[in-house]
């Protein structure tokens, strides 16, 4: 159907730090407290991608779909102010890119 309205889904990760963390519970605790905080505020989807064996790294993908690429880029953009402004550790990295879905082409 050629009326559909496009869909565009915003990707973003976050390398963590977290200096103050002595064991994998302390990590725990502020990745859970900080992965809440953005789902509560914003319609995200929020996944610890990656360094769940290491107590002071974390890494994040957080996603956002929407009919309108600047909606979804916008959403995601606010959830790493989320992460700026109330993590308590170190942001190492962060990448952000908004891809189109593609239309199935044999019905599925």
């Amino acid at each position: 159907m050629s009326g559909k309205p496009p869909l565009f889904v915003a990707v973003a990760q976050v390398e963590l730090h977290l200096p103050g963390a002595r064991s994998l519970k302390d990590k725990r605790q502020d990745v859970r407290s900080l992965v809440e905080r953005m789902r509560h505020r914003l319609a995200v989807l929020v996944v610890e991608s990656d360094h769940q064996e290491l107590h002071q790294r974390a890494a994040l993908a957080v996603s956002a779909l929407a009919t309108d690429a600047g909606a979804a880029r916008g959403t995601v953009a606010r959830a790493l102010d989320i992460v700026h402004e109330s993590f308590p550790g170190v942001v190492l990295d962060e990448r952000l890119e908004v891809v189109q879905v593609g239309r199935e082409v044999n019905g599925a």
